[in-house]
Protein backbone atom coordinates (compact mmCIF):
# COMPACT_ATOMS: atom_id res chain seq x y z
CA UNK A 1 0.00 0.00 0.00
CA UNK A 2 0.88 3.41 -0.53
CA UNK A 3 1.36 6.06 2.34
CA UNK A 4 -0.55 9.10 1.15
CA UNK A 5 2.63 11.38 1.68
CA UNK A 6 4.51 9.12 -0.41
CA UNK A 7 5.29 9.66 -3.99
CA UNK A 8 4.83 6.10 -5.38
CA UNK A 9 4.16 2.35 -4.18
CA UNK A 10 7.16 0.17 -2.80
CA UNK A 11 5.83 -3.07 -3.98
CA UNK A 12 6.90 -6.62 -3.34
CA UNK A 13 7.91 -8.34 -6.81
CA UNK A 14 5.35 -10.54 -8.74
CA UNK A 15 6.67 -13.57 -10.04
CA UNK A 16 6.81 -12.25 -13.94
CA UNK A 17 7.14 -9.22 -15.62
CA UNK A 18 7.06 -8.38 -19.59
CA UNK A 19 10.28 -6.32 -19.04
CA UNK A 20 12.95 -6.08 -15.76
CA UNK A 21 14.99 -3.37 -15.78
CA UNK A 22 18.25 -3.73 -13.53
CA UNK A 23 19.16 -0.22 -11.73
CA UNK A 24 16.83 2.44 -10.43
CA UNK A 25 18.43 5.36 -11.12
CA UNK A 26 18.34 7.93 -13.69
CA UNK A 27 18.44 5.71 -16.95
CA UNK A 28 16.46 2.57 -15.55
CA UNK A 29 13.39 5.45 -14.31
CA UNK A 30 13.52 7.16 -17.39
CA UNK A 31 13.83 3.59 -19.59
CA UNK A 32 10.67 2.75 -17.47
CA UNK A 33 8.86 6.12 -18.19
CA UNK A 34 9.39 6.00 -21.90
CA UNK A 35 8.94 2.48 -22.00
CA UNK A 36 4.94 3.37 -20.90
CA UNK A 37 4.55 6.52 -21.94
CA UNK A 38 5.91 5.94 -25.88
CA UNK A 39 5.47 1.98 -25.95
CA UNK A 40 2.55 1.37 -23.74
CA UNK A 41 4.31 -1.29 -21.98
CA UNK A 42 3.90 -1.05 -18.45
CA UNK A 43 4.07 -4.37 -17.13
CA UNK A 44 7.85 -3.39 -16.01
CA UNK A 45 9.69 -3.73 -13.16
CA UNK A 46 13.03 -1.50 -11.56
CA UNK A 47 14.89 -3.65 -9.72
CA UNK A 48 17.14 -2.04 -7.41
CA UNK A 49 20.23 -3.09 -5.26
CA UNK A 50 19.80 -0.31 -2.76
CA UNK A 51 17.58 2.60 -2.67
CA UNK A 52 15.94 4.00 -5.86
CA UNK A 53 18.16 6.81 -7.14
CA UNK A 54 21.01 5.96 -4.52
CA UNK A 55 23.90 5.45 -6.93
CA UNK A 56 25.46 7.91 -9.23
CA UNK A 57 22.49 9.38 -9.20
CA UNK A 58 22.72 10.96 -5.93
CA UNK A 59 26.33 11.24 -6.65
CA UNK A 60 27.07 13.15 -9.72
CA UNK A 61 27.72 17.31 -10.24
CA UNK A 62 24.74 17.83 -11.88
CA UNK A 63 26.21 19.14 -15.49
CA UNK A 64 24.20 19.42 -18.63
CA UNK A 65 25.61 19.89 -22.24
CA UNK A 66 25.94 18.35 -25.54
CA UNK A 67 28.74 19.93 -26.82
CA UNK A 68 30.61 16.66 -27.93
CA UNK A 69 32.80 16.31 -30.72
CA UNK A 70 31.68 13.42 -33.34
CA UNK A 71 28.82 13.90 -34.82
CA UNK A 72 26.68 10.69 -33.26
CA UNK A 73 27.13 11.86 -29.65
CA UNK A 74 26.74 15.39 -30.46
CA UNK A 75 23.40 13.69 -31.84
CA UNK A 76 22.69 11.81 -28.65
CA UNK A 77 23.52 14.28 -26.21
CA UNK A 78 21.54 16.97 -28.22
CA UNK A 79 18.63 14.79 -28.11
CA UNK A 80 18.64 14.73 -24.87
CA UNK A 81 19.10 18.19 -24.12
CA UNK A 82 16.31 19.25 -26.15
CA UNK A 83 14.27 16.35 -24.04
CA UNK A 84 15.80 18.32 -20.96
CA UNK A 85 14.02 21.82 -21.82
CA UNK A 86 10.97 20.13 -21.81
CA UNK A 87 10.73 17.56 -18.89
CA UNK A 88 9.42 19.90 -16.00
CA UNK A 89 6.49 20.45 -18.19
CA UNK A 90 5.98 16.59 -19.23
CA UNK A 91 6.70 15.10 -15.49
CA UNK A 92 4.63 17.79 -13.73
CA UNK A 93 7.77 18.32 -11.62
CA UNK A 94 9.58 21.35 -10.92
CA UNK A 95 13.48 19.92 -11.47
CA UNK A 96 15.35 23.05 -10.98
CA UNK A 97 16.63 22.95 -14.83
CA UNK A 98 19.06 26.24 -14.86
CA UNK A 99 20.13 26.76 -18.51
CA UNK A 100 22.72 28.96 -17.26
CA UNK A 101 25.74 28.14 -19.68
CA UNK A 102 28.90 25.83 -19.82
CA UNK A 103 32.20 27.13 -20.15
CA UNK A 104 35.18 24.76 -21.13
CA UNK A 105 38.71 27.22 -20.83
CA UNK A 106 41.18 27.00 -23.15
CA UNK A 107 44.71 27.25 -21.25
CA UNK A 108 47.62 26.14 -24.33
CA UNK A 109 47.11 26.68 -28.09
CA UNK A 110 46.41 23.22 -27.66
CA UNK A 111 43.33 23.59 -26.27
CA UNK A 112 42.42 26.65 -28.28
CA UNK A 113 43.01 24.67 -31.42
CA UNK A 114 40.99 21.84 -30.13
CA UNK A 115 38.46 24.15 -28.63
CA UNK A 116 37.47 26.31 -32.03
CA UNK A 117 37.73 23.06 -33.74
CA UNK A 118 34.58 21.70 -31.75
CA UNK A 119 32.47 24.19 -31.64
CA UNK A 120 33.07 24.40 -35.84
CA UNK A 121 31.57 20.68 -35.30
CA UNK A 122 28.89 21.61 -32.98
CA UNK A 123 27.26 24.50 -35.40
CA UNK A 124 27.82 21.87 -37.83
CA UNK A 125 25.57 19.56 -36.16
CA UNK A 126 23.12 22.01 -35.11
CA UNK A 127 24.53 22.46 -31.53
CA UNK A 128 24.74 25.90 -29.91
CA UNK A 129 28.51 27.17 -29.42
CA UNK A 130 30.68 30.04 -29.42
CA UNK A 131 34.06 30.94 -28.95
CA UNK A 132 35.14 33.74 -26.40
CA UNK A 133 38.86 35.03 -26.14
CA UNK A 134 40.21 35.87 -22.83
CA UNK A 135 38.56 39.29 -22.12
CA UNK A 136 34.91 37.88 -23.39
CA UNK A 137 35.32 35.53 -20.88
CA UNK A 138 36.15 37.59 -18.35
CA UNK A 139 33.00 39.79 -19.25
CA UNK A 140 30.99 36.43 -18.74
CA UNK A 141 32.52 34.95 -15.48
CA UNK A 142 33.80 37.73 -13.68
CA UNK A 143 35.35 35.98 -11.19
CA UNK A 144 37.60 34.01 -12.96
CA UNK A 145 40.89 34.70 -12.81
CA UNK A 146 42.74 35.59 -16.55
CA UNK A 147 45.40 37.69 -15.00
CA UNK A 148 48.58 37.16 -17.23
CA UNK A 149 50.40 35.99 -14.12
CA UNK A 150 48.60 33.12 -13.77
CA UNK A 151 50.33 29.29 -13.99
CA UNK A 152 47.33 28.16 -16.58
CA UNK A 153 46.67 31.63 -17.71
CA UNK A 154 43.22 31.77 -19.82
CA UNK A 155 43.45 31.98 -23.74
CA UNK A 156 39.70 31.81 -24.26
CA UNK A 157 37.35 29.35 -24.16
CA UNK A 158 34.04 27.26 -25.78
CA UNK A 159 30.14 28.19 -24.74
CA UNK A 160 27.11 26.30 -24.63
CA UNK A 161 24.71 29.15 -23.13
CA UNK A 162 21.81 26.01 -23.52
CA UNK A 163 24.07 23.64 -21.08
CA UNK A 164 23.60 23.91 -17.01
CA UNK A 165 22.62 21.52 -14.45
CA UNK A 166 19.23 19.97 -12.47
CA UNK A 167 18.51 19.14 -9.43
CA UNK A 168 19.20 15.56 -9.80
CA UNK A 169 17.00 14.31 -6.72
CA UNK A 170 13.99 16.55 -8.10
CA UNK A 171 14.80 14.44 -11.36
CA UNK A 172 14.81 10.82 -9.92
CA UNK A 173 11.41 11.52 -7.90
CA UNK A 174 9.84 13.30 -10.59
CA UNK A 175 10.61 9.74 -12.97
CA UNK A 176 9.48 7.66 -10.72
CA UNK A 177 6.63 9.40 -9.81
CA UNK A 178 5.05 9.15 -13.70
CA UNK A 179 6.55 5.64 -13.68
CA UNK A 180 4.73 4.48 -10.86
CA UNK A 181 1.39 6.45 -11.58
CA UNK A 182 1.77 3.76 -14.83
CA UNK A 183 1.32 1.14 -12.59
CA UNK A 184 5.27 0.12 -13.04
CA UNK A 185 6.86 -1.82 -9.95
CA UNK A 186 9.75 0.14 -8.09
CA UNK A 187 11.87 -2.37 -6.38
CA UNK A 188 14.22 -1.45 -3.78
CA UNK A 189 16.85 -3.52 -1.54
CA UNK A 190 16.47 -6.34 -4.50
CA UNK A 191 19.88 -7.36 -5.41
CA UNK A 192 20.22 -9.54 -8.83
CA UNK A 193 22.26 -12.34 -8.02
CA UNK A 194 22.25 -13.68 -11.32
CA UNK A 195 20.71 -14.81 -14.18
CA UNK A 196 18.29 -17.77 -15.68
CA UNK A 197 19.68 -18.16 -19.78
CA UNK A 198 17.90 -21.39 -21.76
CA UNK A 199 18.94 -22.10 -24.97
CA UNK A 200 20.83 -18.55 -25.48
CA UNK A 201 17.64 -16.31 -24.05
CA UNK A 202 17.89 -15.25 -20.72
CA UNK A 203 14.44 -16.21 -18.98
CA UNK A 204 14.27 -14.87 -15.49
CA UNK A 205 16.78 -12.96 -13.06
CA UNK A 206 17.88 -14.24 -9.53
CA UNK A 207 17.20 -11.95 -6.99
CA UNK A 208 17.63 -11.32 -3.38
CA UNK A 209 13.58 -11.13 -2.81
CA UNK A 210 13.52 -13.88 -5.30
CA UNK A 211 13.22 -15.40 -8.81
CA UNK A 212 11.62 -13.33 -11.12
CA UNK A 213 10.23 -14.63 -14.77
CA UNK A 214 10.87 -11.77 -17.82
CA UNK A 215 10.53 -11.74 -21.09
CA UNK A 216 12.94 -9.42 -21.85
CA UNK A 217 15.85 -8.09 -19.36
CA UNK A 218 17.85 -4.12 -19.35
CA UNK A 219 20.59 -3.86 -17.42
CA UNK A 220 20.61 -0.30 -16.37
CA UNK A 221 23.41 -0.32 -13.82
CA UNK A 222 26.32 2.16 -14.06
CA UNK A 223 29.42 1.23 -12.84
CA UNK A 224 28.27 -2.14 -11.72
CA UNK A 225 27.16 -3.41 -15.29
CA UNK A 226 29.99 -5.32 -15.88
CA UNK A 227 29.68 -7.55 -12.57
CA UNK A 228 25.95 -7.87 -13.41
CA UNK A 229 26.93 -9.03 -17.30
CA UNK A 230 29.57 -11.32 -16.09
CA UNK A 231 26.65 -12.99 -14.16
CA UNK A 232 25.05 -13.84 -17.73
CA UNK A 233 28.63 -14.85 -18.93
CA UNK A 234 29.74 -11.49 -20.77
CA UNK A 235 32.56 -9.80 -20.24
CA UNK A 236 31.83 -6.15 -21.41
CA UNK A 237 34.79 -3.83 -22.09
CA UNK A 238 34.15 -1.75 -19.12
CA UNK A 239 36.52 -0.52 -16.62
CA UNK A 240 35.30 1.37 -13.24
CA UNK A 241 37.21 3.97 -11.01
CA UNK A 242 35.89 6.48 -8.42
CA UNK A 243 35.23 9.68 -9.47
CA UNK A 244 35.20 12.67 -6.57
CA UNK A 245 33.43 15.47 -6.16
CA UNK A 246 32.77 17.59 -3.37
CA UNK A 247 30.82 20.57 -1.84
CA UNK A 248 31.55 23.87 -0.19
CA UNK A 249 29.51 25.38 2.45
CA UNK A 250 26.60 27.92 1.47
CA UNK A 251 27.49 30.97 0.11
CA UNK A 252 25.81 33.92 -1.34
CA UNK A 253 25.60 33.77 -5.50
CA UNK A 254 28.93 34.24 -7.51
CA UNK A 255 28.90 31.72 -10.02
CA UNK A 256 26.23 32.25 -12.71
CA UNK A 257 27.38 29.61 -15.05
CA UNK A 258 29.74 26.31 -15.14
CA UNK A 259 33.01 26.78 -15.58
CA UNK A 260 35.23 23.42 -16.52
CA UNK A 261 39.13 23.07 -17.46
CA UNK A 262 40.81 19.95 -18.65
CA UNK A 263 44.45 21.34 -18.11
CA UNK A 264 44.05 22.14 -14.15
CA UNK A 265 41.76 19.49 -13.98
CA UNK A 266 38.41 20.88 -12.03
CA UNK A 267 34.68 21.68 -12.99
CA UNK A 268 32.81 24.35 -10.80
CA UNK A 269 29.16 25.15 -10.42
CA UNK A 270 26.96 27.06 -7.98
CA UNK A 271 24.06 25.29 -6.91
CA UNK A 272 21.05 26.58 -5.93
CA UNK A 273 21.29 26.26 -2.45
CA UNK A 274 24.41 28.15 -2.35
CA UNK A 275 26.88 25.32 -2.10
CA UNK A 276 29.84 25.28 -4.60
CA UNK A 277 29.77 22.12 -6.40
CA UNK A 278 33.06 20.40 -7.77
CA UNK A 279 34.48 17.56 -9.78
CA UNK A 280 37.72 16.57 -10.71
CA UNK A 281 39.45 13.19 -12.67
CA UNK A 282 39.33 9.77 -11.38
CA UNK A 283 40.86 8.28 -9.55
CA UNK A 284 43.37 5.91 -11.82
CA UNK A 285 42.91 2.69 -10.18
CA UNK A 286 39.74 0.37 -10.45
CA UNK A 287 37.45 0.39 -7.51
CA UNK A 288 34.08 0.06 -6.38
CA UNK A 289 34.63 2.15 -3.32
CA UNK A 290 32.35 5.11 -2.95
CA UNK A 291 35.14 7.54 -1.57
CA UNK A 292 37.95 9.33 -2.95
CA UNK A 293 41.58 9.88 -2.25
CA UNK A 294 42.96 12.94 -0.10
CA UNK A 295 45.64 13.66 -3.11
CA UNK A 296 43.15 13.65 -5.52
CA UNK A 297 40.93 15.99 -3.17
CA UNK A 298 43.87 17.91 -2.66
CA UNK A 299 44.95 18.49 -6.48
CA UNK A 300 41.21 19.65 -6.73
CA UNK A 301 41.20 22.14 -4.55
CA UNK A 302 44.34 23.68 -5.38
CA UNK A 303 42.80 23.78 -9.68
CA UNK A 304 39.70 25.45 -8.08
CA UNK A 305 41.33 27.61 -6.52
CA UNK A 306 43.73 28.90 -9.76
CA UNK A 307 41.01 29.61 -11.52
CA UNK A 308 38.87 31.10 -8.70
CA UNK A 309 40.97 32.92 -5.89
CA UNK A 310 37.98 34.34 -4.33
CA UNK A 311 37.17 30.85 -3.60
CA UNK A 312 40.43 30.49 -0.77
CA UNK A 313 38.39 31.20 2.32
CA UNK A 314 35.09 28.69 1.75
CA UNK A 315 35.30 26.06 3.41
CA UNK A 316 34.74 22.33 2.30
CA UNK A 317 31.54 20.89 3.65
CA UNK A 318 31.73 16.98 2.83
CA UNK A 319 33.40 14.68 -0.56
CA UNK A 320 32.02 12.01 -1.95
CA UNK A 321 32.86 9.46 -4.67
CA UNK A 322 30.35 8.34 -7.28
CA UNK A 323 31.54 4.68 -9.69
CA UNK A 324 31.77 5.84 -13.39
CA UNK A 325 32.31 2.79 -16.09
CA UNK A 326 34.00 3.96 -19.22
CA UNK A 327 34.85 1.78 -22.47
CA UNK A 328 37.55 1.79 -24.70
CA UNK A 329 36.41 4.97 -26.67
CA UNK A 330 34.93 7.05 -23.82
CA UNK A 331 31.61 6.61 -25.63
CA UNK A 332 28.69 4.91 -24.02
CA UNK A 333 27.48 1.19 -24.94
CA UNK A 334 23.90 0.77 -25.99
CA UNK A 335 21.64 -1.89 -27.37
CA UNK A 336 21.10 -5.94 -27.57
CA UNK A 337 23.82 -8.26 -26.28
CA UNK A 338 24.60 -11.57 -27.59
CA UNK A 339 22.03 -12.83 -25.30
CA UNK A 340 18.96 -12.89 -26.71
CA UNK A 341 16.53 -10.92 -24.79
CA UNK A 342 19.06 -9.14 -22.69
CA UNK A 343 20.20 -5.21 -23.06
CA UNK A 344 22.63 -3.41 -21.91
CA UNK A 345 23.03 0.70 -21.13
CA UNK A 346 26.01 1.20 -19.71
CA UNK A 347 29.98 3.13 -20.44
CA UNK A 348 28.64 6.42 -19.87
CA UNK A 349 31.31 7.47 -17.68
CA UNK A 350 30.79 10.82 -16.30
CA UNK A 351 28.24 11.83 -18.96
CA UNK A 352 25.43 9.63 -17.19
CA UNK A 353 22.98 12.56 -15.51
CA UNK A 354 22.99 14.83 -18.65
CA UNK A 355 22.06 11.83 -21.01
CA UNK A 356 19.21 10.93 -19.01
CA UNK A 357 16.39 11.48 -20.65
CA UNK A 358 17.94 11.09 -24.39
CA UNK A 359 19.28 7.36 -22.75
CA UNK A 360 15.72 6.63 -21.35
CA UNK A 361 14.12 7.48 -24.51
CA UNK A 362 16.52 5.60 -27.04
CA UNK A 363 16.89 2.77 -24.52
CA UNK A 364 12.95 2.16 -24.70
CA UNK A 365 13.12 2.19 -27.89
CA UNK A 366 15.72 -0.61 -28.34
CA UNK A 367 14.06 -2.56 -25.80
CA UNK A 368 10.39 -2.37 -26.74
CA UNK A 369 11.37 -2.85 -30.44
CA UNK A 370 14.62 -5.20 -30.22
CA UNK A 371 16.31 -2.94 -32.46
CA UNK A 372 18.36 -0.37 -31.92
CA UNK A 373 17.13 3.42 -32.48
CA UNK A 374 19.07 5.51 -35.00
CA UNK A 375 20.42 7.71 -32.54
CA UNK A 376 22.09 4.54 -30.46
CA UNK A 377 22.61 2.35 -32.99
CA UNK A 378 26.67 3.92 -33.74
CA UNK A 379 27.20 2.85 -29.66
CA UNK A 380 26.44 -0.70 -30.36
CA UNK A 381 28.33 -3.45 -28.34
CA UNK A 382 30.11 -4.68 -31.40
CA UNK A 383 31.83 -1.78 -32.55
CA UNK A 384 34.68 -3.05 -30.45
CA UNK A 385 35.19 -5.85 -32.92
CA UNK A 386 34.59 -4.01 -35.92
CA UNK A 387 36.47 -1.37 -34.94
CA UNK A 388 34.15 1.61 -35.55
CA UNK A 389 34.66 3.56 -32.82
CA UNK A 390 33.13 6.90 -31.49
CA UNK A 391 36.37 8.23 -29.82
CA UNK A 392 35.16 11.40 -26.87
CA UNK A 393 38.32 11.23 -24.95
CA UNK A 394 38.87 14.92 -25.59
CA UNK A 395 35.59 15.79 -25.48
CA UNK A 396 34.11 14.41 -22.67
CA UNK A 397 35.44 16.70 -20.32
CA UNK A 398 37.94 17.00 -17.33
CA UNK A 399 37.29 13.28 -16.13
CA UNK A 400 38.64 10.67 -18.62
Amino acid sequence: MTHPDFLWRDPDPKPAYDVVIVGGGGHGLATAHYLARDHGITDVAVLEMGWLAGGNMARNTTIIRSNYLWDESAALYEHSLKLWEGLSDELGYDLQFSQRGVLNLAHTLGDVREGRRRVNANRLNGVDAEWLDAAEVAEFCPIVNVSGNARYPVLGGTLQRRGGIAKHDHVAWALARKADACGIDLIQGCEVTGFEIAHGRVRAVETTRGRIAAGKVALAAAGHTSVLAAKAGLRLPLQSHPLQALVSELLEPVLGCVVMSNAVHVYVSQAHKGELVMGAGIDPYNSYGQRGAFHVIEAQMAAALELFPIFSRARVLRTWAGIVDVSPDASPIIGRTPVDGLYVNAGWGTGGFKATPGAGWVYAHTIARDEPHPLAEPFALDRFTSGALVDEHGAAAVAH
